[in-house]
């Protein structure tokens, strides 16, 4: 009886090991971006700074976890470090965020300078 206690907790942490979400970055250039005007370019940063700020708290929460994982794990149960997730995705797409605002800051100074002209 105790090994299947065993193998059960064993396999729960593994399935935790693979929670962690993969990360799905956001393209830089996007196929639409020269159609779009000076206003739907500001809503799009405005719309990429708040996701900005959502993945900074999430990447905070997933450190945390992480490192409540780390301490468990090493102190008093060795499986919890299963349940640690080093993907990052938080960080990847928020990463990916940043690098769409500077093009996409670029693209509305070049739009938007001409349209007030």
């Amino acid at each position: 009886m105790f090994k299947n206690i065993t193998t059960v907790i064993a396999a729960t942490l593994l399935c935790a090991a693979c929670a962690g979400r993969p990360p799905t970055p956001t393209a830089v250039v996007q196929p639409y971006d020269q159609a779009k005007d000076c206003l739907a370019l500001q809503n799009e940063i405005n719309a990429n700074t708040y996701q900005v700020s959502v993945l900074a708290v999430e990447q905070q929460n997933k450190r945390t976890q992480n490192v409540v994982a780390g301490v468990a794990g090493a102190i008093l149960f060795w499986p919890a470090l299963f349940a640690m997730d080093f993907q990052d995705a938080a960080g990847t797409e928020s990463n990916a965020l940043q690098s769409r605002q500077g093009y996409l800051a670029q693209l509305a100074a070049t739009k938007c300078a001409v349209a007030s002209r």
